[in-house]
């Protein structure tokens, strides 16, 4: 496991302050605010801290502030319901004395049951394709007056390597088809765990479904006229999967309308089992600019 990845799974490991209370840390991903994939991970680990012999099946979250980068982030648990085979809990993430995040999550004792899924797209293997980090350093390399900001975003180490089947360049203007297909894996081995996999994959799971929805705009998240940010986060987990081998995350966008954009995606392993299924709605506002 290297550095980066083994920083990502200390994140995930909250300090218990109090009975139903947790701290976490945080860390700075180039963004203007704390990573909502951070946010919700470690708000997963807190949810599961009181709940016993069932695994997370589902979880809906609202982005409510800006997190603060510089300080850690403390998680209220609210046990709504202990039941035989569902439990219930709602998570608050709080900063400076208010809410940022607040998460309701459902767990559910294993069973058997009827079994379907949708088939996984034909795309190119992870094999054969570039990282996104080999194709960002190109970008930046052949792109007049990129900005330390945009430079140390795109070039910045993460504890997820990406493959992208068809890059998007979001330094340049590019209008294509509100859809991407992303592969995607831990930059390591991690721990057998089945839990820490499924909270590794709520946070990868907040990387990419915004850019989904600028795609058709031609816009990116660096520039001076857009305003971007994610407003809620769903997500679903269907079947075990190992987040440091291969998942394909295929993306798409629906909708966009009053500043809003709609975006979906599902997530395969390399057999083609779908893992789990997101949802995300995000803040896409033009402003003037000087």
């Amino acid at each position: 496991m290297n550095r980066i990845l083994s920083d990502l799974v200390g994140l995930l490991d909250l300090e218990t302050i109090e009975q139903n209370i947790y701290r976490g840390q945080s860390r700075d991903l180039g963004g203007k605010s704390v990573f909502g994939g951070q946010v919700i991970g470690q708000a997963l680990v807190a949810a599961r801290r009181t709940v016993q012999d069932q695994a997370p099946h589902s979880l809906h979250a609202y982005f409510l502030r800006p997190g603060d980068m510089a300080l850690p982030i403390v998680y209220e648990v609210e046990r709504v319901r202990d039941g035989r085979s569902f439990s219930t809990r709602r998570v608050h993430a709080i900063q400076h004395g208010q809410p940022i995040l607040s998460m309701i999550a459902s767990f559910q004792k294993a069973e058997g049951g009827l079994d379907h899924q949708a088939q996984m797209p034909q795309v190119t293997p992870p094999e054969e394709l570039p990282t996104l980090l080999e194709v960002a350093e190109k970008w930046v390399a052949q792109t007049p007056g990129v900005s330390e900001r945009a430079r140390s975003t795109l070039l910045r180490e993460v504890p997820i390597e990406f493959k992208p089947v068809r890059p998007w360049n979001p330094l340049v203007t590019e209008q294509r088809e509100p859809a991407q297909h992303i592969w995607f894996r831990a930059a390591g081995q991690l721990p057998d765990d089945p839990l820490l996999h499924r909270c590794v994959l709520a946070y990868a799971s907040d990387f990419n479904l915004l850019s989904t929805a600028l795609l058709p705009h031609g816009k990116g998240w660096f520039r001076s006229d857009m305003v971007v940010a994610s407003i809620d986060h769903a997500l679903w987990f269907h079947r075990d999967a190992r987040v440091d081998d291969w998942l394909l995350y295929s993306m798409d966008s629906p909708s966009a309308q009053s500043a809003r954009g709609f975006s979906r995606g599902l997530i395969f392993d390399r057999q083609g089992r779908l893992i789990a299924s997101t949802t995300q709605e995000s803040l896409m506002r033009l402003v003037d600019t000087p």
